[in-house]
């Protein structure tokens, strides 16, 4: 989809002030700053505005605002599925510049790099500590190295999406023999469908748009996710059995477009 299409689809859903924050480019803030105006920075993740990311995303931005003022003008779009997109959209528009800064689990990055696949294997990591400890760490810093030699981003950390879990409609989980035949919903991860199949179910790589639809309909069996998740998208509201699996660890790096980070004082940069 070009730029021109998503600021058309924008401004026609836009009575919203996150539709109204996304008709100036965010490629514009190269051009911008101090002399020419505010440095602008367009942050933007799919999920409530009342979840973590989208809070840490206030956050970052209030500290920005704290600390350099009028320098810089910051927008949210908290949600981009509100607007019609699918939650991996948000890659495109970052890579792009229409957005600044955004979020996705690091498994839709794993065609383009391939060493993220190594963070999708099952049990990898014994509790969340042990993994917020090779994130911040050297597994952190030699995956951003891998995606930032590969995309257009700069990786300024990652969020913690979390251990993983699996829901569905049809039946407790208890062993693998009760996975047999399920149409299990997984992150586009050739590691997470290849886990599953081993498993008995029949993986479905698909978008969080997508797999929220069929879920509603129906025509989905289960999927997995943190908790927090399948809460937030409402999927507990059609998935009767939960089972705490804790199966895979997600991160989501954070990711800015490049050619704007880069055209920023050193300062603003840190």
């Amino acid at each position: 989809m070009s730029r021109r299409q998503f600021l058309k689809n924008s401004a026609a859903l836009g009575a919203s002030a996150a539709a109204a924050g996304l008709m100036a480019p965010a490629s514009r803030a190269q051009r911008a700053g101090r002399a020419n105006g505010p440095f602008r920075i367009i942050m933007a993740g799919y999920g409530p505005s009342t979840t973590s990311f989208s809070l840490a995303l206030k956050r970052m931005g209030d500290r920005l605002e704290a600390r350099f003022g009028d320098e810089v003008e910051v927008r949210y779009v908290y949600n981009i599925l509100d607007l019609g997109y699918r939650g991996l959209d948000i890659l495109w528009l970052v890579e792009e510049g229409i957005l600044t800064l955004g979020y996705q689990s690091s498994s839709y990055l794993t065609d383009r790099v391939p060493e993220l696949g190594l963070v999708d294997l099952p049990f990898l990591f014994r509790d969340n500590q042990s993994a917020r400890a090779a994130m911040d760490g050297e597994l952190g810093r030699v995956l951003t190295a891998a995606i930032e030699s590969r995309t257009d981003y700069r990786i300024l950390g990652y969020f913690e999406n979390g251990l993983r879990h699996m829901s569905n409609r049809v039946r407790p989980i208890r062993s693998p023999a009760d996975l047999e035949g399920l149409l299990m919903r997984v992150l586009p991860s050739q590691v997470h469908a290849r886990t599953f199949e081993l498993l008995g179910a029949d993986p479905q790589i698909m978008d969080l748009s997508e797999a929220i639809e069929q879920i509603v309909g129906g025509t989905l069996d289960a999927q997995e996710n943190p908790f927090a998740n399948t809460v937030t998208y409402g999927v507990h509201n059609f998935h009767r059995f939960h089972t705490a699996s804790n199966h895979f660890y997600i991160s989501r790096p954070i990711f800015v477009h490049r050619p704007t980070f880069d055209s920023w004082p050193e300062e603003l940069q840190t």
